[in-house]
């Protein structure tokens, strides 16, 4: 897959997307939007894959909409602004319901849009260095990219107002104090943590991790009683699982379980 602005590669069944416009700290352009729905629907139908990572190259994660590209287009901005989201909303949508764990690896300056995208992933590892701010308000738009969907989910209504509001910047620590961010780490430690979290991840019980994410999206918005049947639904298609089998007979014979994901 030739991709302009993304890297996207598949190694030992570990996936990773690669925001690769290092110049413009990986702001998103219409080929950005593009390119990362392509690389999210090839990853979403790929059964070779087991983890996805998601990263920015350089020394950035993503500052959002490329707002450079914005004032070249400034006479058409909302048919620019409605190409752009149009994609890059389809590739958020694929990204937060892939079957597979998605830890995004975030350092630098994250904002905007970076942020809607981050937030899509299951994990999100910051380095110590890591700032987030929204920043839309401050070029005269609303947020984009899933933000006012994850935000109150993930942090609640009124941090996210005032996120949204000041575009107050957030150290890692404190992103990781509210639960923007999963886990904080050193900045020379970063890509080596990653890594050793996604092979890890990429030998556990994929059906069962796959169903937890679904469970755990869907019991969001459903009541007590009509989760707890989505649950016992789950429950028994698991247990037609080989994986299920094969980690049952593993506890109970004292031995670590060797799933495949089947």
């Amino acid at each position: 897959m030739h991709l302009e602005t993304v890297l996207y590669n598949i190694q030992d069944s570990i996936a990773k997307i690669t925001l690769n416009r290092p110049d413009a700290k990986n702001a998103i352009n219409l080929q950005m939007a593009k390119d990362l729905f392509s690389a999210s629907l090839s990853c979403s139908t790929d059964p070779r894959i087991r983890v996805l990572i998601i990263a920015g190259a350089g020394d950035s994660f993503c500052i959002g909409g490329d707002v450079k590209d914005f004032n070249l287009n400034i006479d058409v901005l909302s048919n620019r602004l409605i190409e752009i989201t149009t994609y890059l909303h389809s590739a958020i949508s694929i990204l937060s319901r892939i079957n597979v764990p998605v830890i995004v690896g975030i350092k630098g300056i994250t904002a905007g849009a970076g942020i809607g995208l981050a937030c899509s992933g299951d994990i999100i590892v910051a380095s110590e260095s890591a700032l987030f701010t929204m920043a839309y308000t401050g070029v005269g738009l609303s947020p984009d990219a899933g933000a006012t969907y994850f935000l109150p989910r993930i942090i609640g209504l009124r941090k996210s107002l005032e996120m949204v509001l000041t575009n107050r910047q957030l150290s890692a620590l404190e992103a990781k104090e509210i639960g923007l961010v999963s886990q904080v780490v050193p900045d020379s430690n970063m890509l080596e943590y990653i890594n050793s979290l996604a092979s890890q991840l990429s030998t556990r019980a994929t059906k069962a991790i796959a169903m937890s994410k679904i469970l755990l999206h869907r019991g969001c918005v459903e009541t007590l009683e009509t989760q707890m049947e989505n649950e016992r639904k789950a429950m028994s298609e698991m247990g037609h699982t080989y994986d299920a089998s094969e980690g049952i007979r593993a506890f109970c014979e004292k031995r670590k379980p060797q799933f495949q994901g089947r």
